[in-house]
């Protein structure tokens, strides 16, 4: 039909047709064609199906008058400029000629003068794995989900190591945000769990570690990791600033880990877990099932990985700090309280990611769990009542006003029994008895049960008496009686014995 392109389907019959000997008007009107577009065809001068491309513009230019001297100029000047930007800026220039209709035409006009004109972009060269060779660290945040811990929201980040050949992984819950501690702890928990030590070592630049550093703190930083790396005999190296497909081999591994843990949560029910072991448990199942099914690859790349060292090295940061009056240290802006008895010390103290470890000496005298500031501006407490109560109990006064008594209190039970006695009782009878009932809960260890306790005490309006408290918590004193036998040796006994010491007696 004239005017009409002649489409694939009709070609095929036309040929199908003069094969089977037809002449070319049969096949030609069995194809529904013109007999000349059927010689056209046999010819090779039409091809059924394809359509000419034009070369003409079938529309006005509506950018003809601004493009070559407005445009391109600021194209070439800065080709990161984007079309919606220049589009916007030629609306300012020109008001009413370009209305937001015509966006879509310049959109395509941009992009077509950077594919030809534009500047080279960056190419991704895909690399061959080598087995044994790299192993890889990053940190990730779960983003879609919010993880609670006995209902109370649990911020986190999780630490992830992977071989880039064979995909073992690991997973480790960091407490801080990205930092060097985190790293080494890491890194090490995964490479022991592993069972040996790939060729090179591949992480980011740790932006956020270093971003409130000062050089020389950058610096050491650097130099400490090198030198972990160099302990389990790893080359250090970073990917460039900036250019996260670097370390494409386990970002995209991360995106993959996260969908897992969100839809195991999603079979679980519920994302609120009973404690963080629970949590760190949940996350281990994930990641061993992802290592199940790689165990063939796992095995062989095993065979390539240099041995461990003979032990760990520190992954920890390390400080000195004074014991004040208040039986306080204080540690990257959080005060903690220690064991009273170290007032007036300096403690040598280890900073892990989850917890200080505090040295006298070479003894260590005690173990705190870690905590952050909420942001760069703020301070934050750490305070363990037991560590201070035998001196409180001596002056019960104390407590009302003292600038821990908030956090010197363990729970919410506690601050609700403290209100509640503070309210119904003489002020300095509340302070003795809240004192003597925290000194009950340290001595007897029977905080939990003994809260749970007050909060029925309240709930009947019965104030507690501390001396019927201790009868029924206090640990009773046992006195150990030994029991002693005495056995009655018969007389004859004594017979024998007279006639061994007086011969001639019968």
């Amino acid at each position: 039909m004239s005017g009409k392109a002649i489409n694939l389907e009709q070609g095929k019959v036309y040929m199908r047709t003069r094969k089977e000997g037809k002449k070319q008007v049969t096949a030609a009107a069995k194809a529904g064609i013109s007999e000349r577009s059927g010689r056209r065809i046999e010819k090779g001068e039409l091809q059924p199906g394809s359509k000419q491309r034009r070369n003409w513009r079938t529309r006005i230019d509506p950018f003809a008058k601004v493009w070559d001297s407005e445009v391109v100029p600021l194209l070439t000047k800065n080709h990161q400029l984007t079309p919606i930007t220049l589009f916007e800026k030629l609306q300012k220039d020109h008001p009413g000629e370009y209305q937001d209709s015509k966006l879509r035409t310049f959109q395509r006009r941009v992009s077509e003068w950077k594919a030809l004109s534009g500047p080279d972009k960056e190419v991704m060269f895909r690399q061959e794995q080598v087995v044994g060779r790299m192993g890889l660290s990053d940190f990730t945040q779960l983003k879609e989900v919010m993880i609670s811990i006995l209902g109370h929201p649990f911020v986190h980040l999780l630490y992830h190591f992977r071989l880039a050949f064979s995909g073992w992984c690991a997973v480790k819950v960091v407490h801080g945000g990205e930092s060097y501690t985190a790293l080494a702890e890491g890194l090490q928990d995964a490479l022991w769990r592993l069972g040996g030590v790939p060729l090179e070592h591949r992480s980011d630049s740790l932006s956020a570690a270093y971003r409130n550093l000062s050089k020389d703190a950058a610096e050491d930083t650097t130099s400490r990791y090198r030198q972990l790396c160099l302990h389990y005999g790893m080359e250090a190296t970073r990917n460039n600033r900036g250019k996260g497909h670097e370390n494409g081999a386990i970002e995209s591994p991360h995106g993959h880990l996260k969908r897992r843990i969100k839809q195991a949560l999603l079979l679980r029910g519920s994302n609120d877990f009973p404690s963080e072991e629970a949590y760190v448990e949940f996350l281990e199942g994930i990641v061993g099932d992802i290592n199940s099914r790689k165990q063939d690859k796992i095995e062989q790349e095993r065979q390539h990985l240099q041995p461990l060292p003979l032990q760990r090295t520190a992954d920890y940061t390390e400080t000195v700090v004074p014991v004040s009056t208040t039986s306080t240290i204080q540690v990257k802006r959080i005060l903690y309280t220690v064991p009273s008895r170290l007032i007036g010390e300096r403690l040598r103290v280890h900073i892990y990611d989850s917890r200080l470890e505090c040295y006298l000496g070479i003894t260590r005298t005690v173990t705190l769990p870690r905590i952050f500031a909420s942001d760069h501006n703020h301070r934050g407490r750490q305070v363990d009542y037991r560590h201070v109560i035998s001196s409180l109990v001596k002056k019960p006064q104390a407590f009302r006003y003292s600038q821990l008594r908030d956090d010197l209190l363990p729970d919410e039970t506690y601050k609700t029994v403290w209100s509640w006695l503070d309210k119904e009782l003489e002020a300095r009878k509340a302070c003795k008895t809240m004192v003597g009932i925290l000194s009950l809960a340290h001595r007897a260890d029977c905080e939990r049960q003994l809260g749970e306790h007050l909060r029925e005490m309240m709930t009947s309006s019965t104030l507690p008496s501390l001396l019927e408290l201790e009868r029924k918590f206090a640990p009773k004193e046992q006195i150990y009686v030994p029991e002693i036998r005495v056995s009655q040796p018969p007389a004859s006994d004594y017979d024998s014995l007279l006639s061994s010491c007086l011969p001639g007696v019968q």
